[in-house]
């Protein structure tokens, strides 16, 4: 019977191999000569649930693909944030888990809400101990050359716990929300989207403008409020974020925006659909976003590098 047993595993392993394999084959085909970048967040579980798993496929898959970034949207510590740039936290959830070579790459942080639990200037002071932590401010933004044509893409990456009353009235739990001054950030936002004449445009931040979750709805109502008419007004391509912890997809008839909750890169959450929604899955994972002069996509990707689902917007 052990021998029967091992053989049976020994085929489905074999199954499984080939399958990725040719996964990440067609991925190889299809984004060959695009900018692609990766999306992660929500990891930071010291490489328990499925942290290392999806760390490991994206170093795999990296190696074909070629990303020129990582863009992590918040909560790369869970719980209580981190204490210091020392902090041991900095080891046991991110530089030990996305240790492939191939993830040698810039990232791009912004603050999640657990990032406000701990010391947030710690997680900006980082950058001057990591290279690959690039985190230039709170909000900051990027622009990059997708092509020969002259293509660009802009990100501009912001901080959203204190767009939320929720954390900015908790001195307790977010002692850094509330010293923020959010009218100032508007500000910024909305002079870097008045003068940006980039091809694509994307917006990333923590908290979603639209999601369907348990988390409070004043979260989403302020940000509705706050963030979401300098989106519409300036026809951003794409609002990117994380904090659900599951994928989701959201196009509403009153907004030329797409809507995209990134799922968790640790541990996942179920998610049904709501008003708008285009897709939803409760899978872990990590997204791949990719641009030409022709189309912009971002690739929904579970935990074993299998595409879940494509948004695409042309030009």
């Amino acid at each position: 019977m052990k021998i029967i047993k091992w053989s049976v595993l020994s085929v489905v392993l074999t199954v499984w191999s080939v399958l990725a394999s040719a996964q990440i084959g067609h991925l190889e085909k299809e984004l060959d000569g695009r900018f692609n970048f990766y999306v992660v967040n929500d990891m930071g579980r010291n490489g328990y649930y499925d942290q290392k798993p999806i760390a490991e496929k994206m170093g795999e898959l990296a190696e074909v693909i070629g990303p020129e970034f990582v863009a992590a949207v918040g909560d790369v510590h869970h719980f209580e944030g981190v204490a210091s740039v020392n902090d041991p936290l900095w080891m046991t959830n991110y530089e030990l888990i996305y240790s492939h070579p191939e993830l040698m790459l810039y990232w791009f942080p912004v603050l999640g809400n657990h990032e406000y639990n701990g010391n947030t200037q710690a997680v900006l002071d980082y950058a001057k101990i990591s290279r690959r932590w690039c985190m230039e401010g709170r909000y900051y933004t990027k622009e990059f050359t997708v092509d020969k044509t002259g293509t660009t893409i802009r990100l501009v990456f912001v901080d959203t716990a204190p767009m939320i009353d929720k954390y900015r009235n908790n001195k307790e739990e977010y002692p850094d929300a509330g010293k923020q001054d959010m009218n100032r950030q508007f500000e910024w936002i909305d002079s870097v989207l008045t003068v940006n004449k980039s091809t694509w445009t994307i917006v990333l931040g923590h908290h979603p403008v639209y999601a369907e979750t348990g988390k409070a709805e004043g979260e989403r109502l302020d940000m509705q409020t706050r963030l979401n008419p300098i989106l519409k007004k300036h026809k951003v391509d794409m609002y990117v974020c994380g904090h659900i912890h599951n994928f989701q997809h959201i196009r509403r008839e009153d907004s030329p925006v797409d809507y995209i909750v990134n799922t968790a890169g640790a541990l996942s959450r179920k998610v049904k659909a709501i008003e708008g929604t285009q897709f939803c899955s409760g899978a872990t994972g990590f997204s791949v976003c990719s641009a030409s002069d022709q189309d912009l996509r971002l690739y929904m990707l579970d935990k074993d590098g299998n595409v879940l689902y494509v948004v695409e917007r042309k030009k």
